[in-house]
């Protein structure tokens, strides 16, 4: 199980937005390179990455800074980038610059035949699905608008499309550091076996981490954030945890 630091981008700034909520931003820095060599020296081999003014706006915002990250990084360190990933022009720049794999979530729910046509054009180990769900219920366009998909329905219907790995992110939990919502994630899991599926939201402790094991092979990897930056969770212990 791969453990993927997480980088969230706002307005140049890394950031972490509790439950997604704009209005409770927490700044960490701002030089997202330095971060990522700090995650990088202490082991991390993967990064998720998250442009949210792209989120919010449509359009990516913080690509120079991605792209800053993969300059120094690339390839010792797999990098992945959602937030704005609503055209391909989008997923075409992001991969130009090193993103190893875009995450398609917005544009996943309003057009399977776009996602089903980007798959088919750079392949399904460059594109993953964003599936952010409060209660079940899908939220798109930076968790601002809810959307008519179940977040089972999404996985089968995405899975369709050629899709191979979807981050499915508990919003209830993100952030709030009271572990992984492991009910959630069995019904993923029964929906979409055939899928590796990343989960986010809610790990602050080895236990969490641990729990996600009992959950069988289908976890690819945990995505964490908020931990990391508050000295809760220290990511060489994550790491140990995930192996």
């Amino acid at each position: 199980m791969h453990i993927f630091p997480a980088i969230d981008l706002r307005r140049g700034k890394v950031v972490r937005l509790e439950q997604g909520r704009a209005e409770a931003e927490t700044i960490y820095g701002t030089d997202p390179v330095a971060v990522a060599k700090s995650f990088h020296a202490s082991g991390a081999n993967h990064l998720h990455m998250v442009d949210l003014d792209g989120a919010f706006t449509g359009e990516l915002k913080n690509l120079p800074l991605v792209a800053a990250v993969a300059r120094a990084l690339s390839p010792s360190l797999f990098i992945e980038l959602g937030g704005g990933m609503r055209n391909e022009e989008a997923i075409a720049h992001a991969l130009q610059v090193g993103v190893d794999r875009v995450v398609i979530g917005t544009r996943a729910c309003e057009s399977l035949d776009f996602l089903r046509d980007m798959v088919e054009k750079f392949g399904a180990e460059k594109i993953a699905v964003g599936i952010d769900a409060r209660d079940g219920i899908v939220s798109t366009k930076g968790w601002t608008a809810p959307s008519p998909w179940t977040a089972p329905d999404l996985a089968r219907a995405v899975a369709g499309q050629g899709v191979r790995t979807i981050i499915y992110t508990d919003i209830a939990t993100d952030g709030m550091f009271t572990g992984p919502n492991l009910n959630a994630l069995r019904e993923l899991f029964s929906a979409v076996p055939e899928a590796g599926i990343i989960a986010s939201g809610g790990v602050a402790n080895i236990e969490h981490i641990q729990s996600l094991h009992t959950l069988g092979d289908a976890v690819e990897g945990v995505i964490i954030g908020k931990a990391l930056y508050d000295g809760k969770l220290k990511l060489a212990d994550a790491l140990r945890a995930a192996a």
